[in-house]
């Protein structure tokens, strides 16, 4: 529920307290966070690296296995490229492999010219049936004069960034898709390209007030005709019959008028709505505010990684099931 609901008497309310009960197996997960796990399969070893150019001075050539392994190492411990390629170095010398690494300049290069594939490296297990999507957008900043700069020198220049839309399966926590655009690309613009990258059916559809309208509604029936669909209405929204029938968001409206939009939340579930703006905190804590990369494509390849990475950490380093028992201060 809304905090703002109870501010006026939040001095009344006992605050709530939790206490792990399964406390062994939550702290074994907080250790493998800082495991280092690397394993190559043969399969990746003899596809590493193609064979050279015949021509003189030819560079070799490495898979996109090769690349993506790279670029995933130097995301996860926060390295630019120069540092990456020292990284991948030593653990290759560690594991007994005779294997070249690719040099910094190869990985910029590709970075810009490649995407990792979205469906394949997004979910860790398959769902088992319809899913519940949560969606939302957040902001990634991008290279530039920094605030100390600009403070200092007194210059003022407009600060870009860009909009990552995610969409996130509401029982496992795991971003399902994802698309990255320029700052001033709407929210309701980006959820066709964001619906398209699910394959299975949507059981329900949660997104906040940004997304009220009839494109949206059409959008995610189009997708999956069952859906059910929980956005607030505006304040001053009204019913649109037509041809007498009364549309999922007419129920809403008129639900809010009769019961209040406090009933309305709680009656339809739109608290499971926040499980989005925790992993959107989550994935800036674990990978970052800003984007490493400087083009925009690049920047397209290292939001796909970036969230293959926040996938597999969840996977592997949350326990299976942190039971937590509630009591009041």
């Amino acid at each position: 529920m809304p905090f703002k609901h109870n501010t006026s008497r939040r001095h009344r309310i006992e605050k709530m307290k939790f206490r792990v009960t399964n406390w062994k197996e939550y702290e074994a997960g907080l250790r493998r966070r800082g495991s280092l796990t690397l394993w190559l399969t043969p399969e990746a070893l003899s596809t590493w690296q193609a064979p050279k150019r015949r021509t003189r001075g030819g560079q070799p050539r490495y898979s996109d296995l090769a690349i993506e392994t790279a670029l995933m190492l130097g995301l996860v411990f926060g390295l630019r490229l120069r540092q990456t390629e020292g990284l991948l170095g030593s653990l290759l010398a560690l594991m007994g492999l005779d294997l070249a690494v690719p040099d910094h300049t190869t990985l910029s290069r590709r970075a810009r010219t490649r995407q990792s594939p979205r469906r394949q490296c997004n979910r860790q297990l398959p769902p088992l049936g319809p899913v519940h999507v949560l969606v939302d957008s957040t902001g990634l900043q991008i290279y530039g004069a920094g605030r100390w700069l600009e403070e200092k020198h007194g210059t003022r220049s407009r600060r870009g960034w860009r909009k990552l839309h995610l969409a996130l399966d509401a029982d496992s926590g795991e971003i399902i898709a994802h698309v990255m655009t320029d700052q001033d690309t709407s929210d309701v613009s980006q959820l066709e390209p964001l619906l398209d990258q699910i394959d299975g059916q949507i059981e329900q559809f949660s997104a906040d007030g940004a997304y009220d309208g009839k494109p949206t509604y059409d959008i995610v029936i189009n997708h999956s005709a069952d859906a059910v669909i929980v956005i607030p209405p505006r304040a001053n929204a009204v019913e649109s019959i037509d041809d007498g029938r009364l549309g999922q968001r007419d129920l809403h409206i008129a639900a809010i008028r009769r019961d209040g939009r406090m009933k309305w939340q709680a009656s339809n579930g739109y608290g499971k709505r926040s499980l989005v703006e925790t992993a959107i905190g989550r994935y800036k804590a674990i990978i970052g505010r800003r984007l490493r990369a400087r083009s925009f494509h690049a920047q397209q390849t290292e939001i796909a990684i970036a969230c293959a990475v926040f996938n597999r950490m969840l996977a592997c380093a949350r326990p299976k099931s942190v039971r937590c028992k509630a009591t009041t201060a």
